[in-house]
């Protein structure tokens, strides 16, 4: 059955009170599946993400020659590892709208013996990745652009990476660095990668960092980020790995928590999780929410009830979220630092302040992020515990169609604002099958949850 063109959210009748465990993480298993794949043996890997920018990247990799085995609906792998020789020495790799999988497969393929093509769907080719090819180039690889200079489709035309000193601009996306890192124990020779200015998203490069570890390979950090160096020659090792629930995900339910005053758990997150975006929790503790921290589990609870300042250049994965909890605190909301998200899978600042409008929100567009001035809520003084939406439901028949742009983290965030806001319609909530195909029907299942929250 295909995908339905729109889907309209109901309101809730009562705080959110449920539990939950998402499903893996998609940036651990984009970055498991390049150091299996490059690894000696077959590793396994468990809790794995099944999504279109996993499916993309375990289609590539078997497109260059590199087995891998899926069971248990997709979140059991088998990775048959290369040891670093790229078996294909011609591949077309369509990844999508999939960034983690061009950029980490781009720097995969320049450790081969051979030309290589990657490509992807329209917006793909808006999106930005002439700083990664100019640093392989300065490797020893010779990677073009087909058409646009700096844009897919690419040609990598591979002889693998001699090694040595590496500039590579921080400031567009971390992928980029975290591509070289992935690639770079299989260089000829010690790659010591230099940061021309700013590096945003710091959190996905010690994630980078502390996977590689995890099969093998050591990299050593300045303290700020600012250079790296890995030892070269060394190899990957197979292992089993497990594939933590995916933080970015999670924040969808924290949040619902947040705007409507309820509680929910995540299970198997914890403070100390290679991801980041664990620390979205604490921005909802600054609108006034409470947070609860267990070794395998964070709970939210409590309404988010005033506006914040804050610099989310660390977790902007989560931005729009907040955005969209803005709505329903009082005062303005202020989110800087996230000058690049304009460059994801849609210009997560101009399109998200443009569908934040249609709730009569006021949005400044500032030159790295946005800021929020919530509407009069539905209520008048906001969402209250017990309080009950049915009759503003019944007699609203204004519908806000939200757009999603085929970005799959429009279409979660927006979700939420149904939760409180009557006529929410989600366009093309297919689009979560990017990485979460199954939101829309496990959102559900924590609105439903019973009484004391068993999700």
């Amino acid at each position: 059955m295909s995908d339905p063109a729109s889907i309209k959210i109901e309101p809730v009748i009562g705080p959110i009170r449920g539990r939950i465990r998402p499903p893996g993480s998609k940036s651990i298993t984009n970055r498991a599946l390049v150091c299996a794949a490059l690894a000696h043996g077959t590793s396994t890997l468990t809790g794995a993400l099944d999504s279109e920018d996993t499916r993309v990247m375990i289609d590539s990799l078997g497109r260059l020659g590199i087995h891998v085995e899926s069971s248990d609906n997709g979140t059991t792998l088998r990775v048959h590892g290369c040891s670093g020789q790229i078996p294909a020495t011609n591949a077309d790799l369509f990844v999508g709208n999939s960034g983690t999988t061009i950029r980490f497969l781009t720097a995969l393929c320049a450790l081969g013996k051979g030309t290589y093509r990657l490509d992807g769907i329209q917006r793909m080719r808006e999106r930005p990745i002439g700083d990664l090819l100019d640093a392989l180039n300065q490797l020893g690889d010779n990677c073009t652009c087909e058409n646009r200079p700096g844009f897919p489709p690419l040609m990598v035309n591979a002889s693998g990476l001699r090694g040595g000193n590496v500039n590579v601009r921080g400031d567009v996306s971390s992928q980029f660095l975290s591509g070289l890192m992935l690639a770079s124990p299989y260089a000829a020779s010690d790659v010591y990668i230099h940061i021309q200015g700013s590096l945003v998203s710091k959190p996905y490069v010690e994630m980078t960092r502390q996977i590689m570890a995890a099969f093998g390979a050591t990299v050593v950090a300045e303290h700020d980020f600012s250079a790296f160096r890995i030892a070269a020659p060394q190899k990957y090792a197979a292992r089993q790995y497990l594939i933590e629930p995916d933080a970015s995900a999670a924040s969808y339910f924290w949040a619902a928590a947040a705007i409507t005053g309820g509680e929910v758990t995540i299970e198997g997150l914890s403070r100390d999780s290679l991801q980041g975006d664990v620390q979205f929790v604490e921005c909802l503790t600054k609108m006034g929410c409470r947070v609860n921290y267990s070794p395998s589990a964070i709970t939210v609870s409590g309404r988010a009830a005033h506006g914040i300042d804050i610099d989310m250049n660390a977790i902007s994965d989560t931005a729009q979220t907040l955005a969209v909890v803005a709505l329903f605190a009082n005062g303005p909301t202020t989110i800087r630092g996230v000058a690049h998200i304009r460059h994801k899978e849609t210009d997560r600042i101009g399109d998200l302040a443009r569908e934040l409008r249609k709730f009569g929100a006021t949005v400044d567009e500032l030159p790295d992020g946005l800021r929020i001035h919530p509407p009069p809520l539905p209520l008048g003084e906001g969402w209250d515990e017990g309080a009950c939406l049915t009759h503003l439901a019944g007699t609203n028949t204004t519908s806000i169609e939200i757009e999603t742009y085929n970005d799959h983290r429009m279409a979660m965030s927006f979700a939420l604002a149904g939760l409180v806001h009557p006529g929410v319609v989600i366009r093309d909530p297919g689009c979560t099958a990017k990485t979460y195909p199954r939101f829309f029907d496990d959102l559900q299942r924590v609105i439903n949850s019973p009484p004391g929250g068993g999700g």
